[in-house]
């Protein structure tokens, strides 16, 4: 199987905050990765609340305006082959994140900022694009990034779709030279409920060996001498607990999400939801049938 390759233009929001300039860092590294352009959006969209101890909504417009430009600035520093783009939209965050990867081929946003296109983590801008978004969403924190050679580690439930993940974690672990972790957790209280039987420690290894057989198996396709080594794991634990254990000390780690059908938040579900709270590297929603 040939696996496709990380390229298409990759979009950062910006919205003044250091968590969003963390973003774009990100993201320039990425772009420039992947030879592709990179878009710094900052989305304008005045304030409707009490602003009297606010500065007034041009000063801000502009403030937001010109950190956009400076984080531009910043990426051709680093990376001086990289062609960036600067832009301020007006409208609504959603809507205008949307529309700027509908010919894009990744989105990137930090996990706090200040407002509208910030704190897109944990407030409903940012859940309304992760659960609306037809294409990977990259949520980058505040922090200081995994090494280089860090893995890509990527969660998968054999009962779902789960190759557009694989797909999109190999290529990411190409173009970093690095390995692909694959996991996926054993976890007694899915197979018998949360009246699960205090099985023998013999019986749980056979089990967990019979799950990651399967794995194996199935990750077959992904395997050959042009694509990056894959690594399995299976760790007796819940789905969001193994996986959080799994990705310390990652690059990046990979979840998947239903895409359509269903209220938003439900969409994510509560694996992605732990992940994108709790993981200490960037973490991708990707979306899967």
């Amino acid at each position: 199987m040939a696996l496709p390759p990380a390229t298409g233009r990759v979009v950062a929001g910006v919205d003044g905050s250091q968590a969003s300039l963390t973003a774009a860092a990100w993201a320039a590294r990425e772009a420039a990765l992947r030879g592709a352009e990179l878009e710094l959006l900052n989305v304008w969209h005045p304030p409707t609340g009490n602003i009297q101890f606010s500065p007034a909504p041009e000063e801000l417009r502009l403030w937001e305006e010109g950190r956009t430009r400076a984080a531009a600035d910043e990426a051709v520093g680093e990376h001086p082959a990289l062609a960036v783009t600067a832009r301020q939209a007006f409208g609504t965050p959603v809507k205008a994140l949307l529309d700027a990867l509908d010919e894009a081929a990744l989105l990137v946003l930090g996990s706090r900022g200040l407002g509208r296109t910030g704190g897109l983590l944990l407030g409903s801008v940012g859940l309304a694009v992760l659960a609306r978004c037809a294409k990977p969403v990259v949520i980058v924190r505040e922090q200081r990034p995994a090494p280089e050679t860090a893995d890509v580690v990527v969660g998968v439930d054999l009962d779902h779709q789960w190759a557009p993940l694989l797909d999109f974690a190999a290529a990411e672990a190409a173009l970093r030279g690095t390995a692909v972790r694959v996991v996926h957790a054993f976890d007694l209280r899915r197979l018998y409920g949360y009246g699960a039987p205090a099985l023998e420690p013999e019986t749980a290894r056979e089990l967990r060996g019979e799950a990651e057989a399967d794995l194996r198996r199935r990750l077959r396709p992904w395997l050959g001498p042009d694509a990056p080594e894959v690594r399995v794991e299976v760790p007796q634990a819940a789905a969001a607990s193994g996986l959080l254990g799994a990705a310390e000390g990652a690059g990046l780690v990979v979840v998947g999400r239903r895409h359509g059908g269903g209220p938003p938040g439900l969409r994510l579900g509560p694996v992605a939801h732990a992940v994108l709270h709790h993981a200490g590297c960037p973490v991708a929603v990707v979306p899967h049938p």
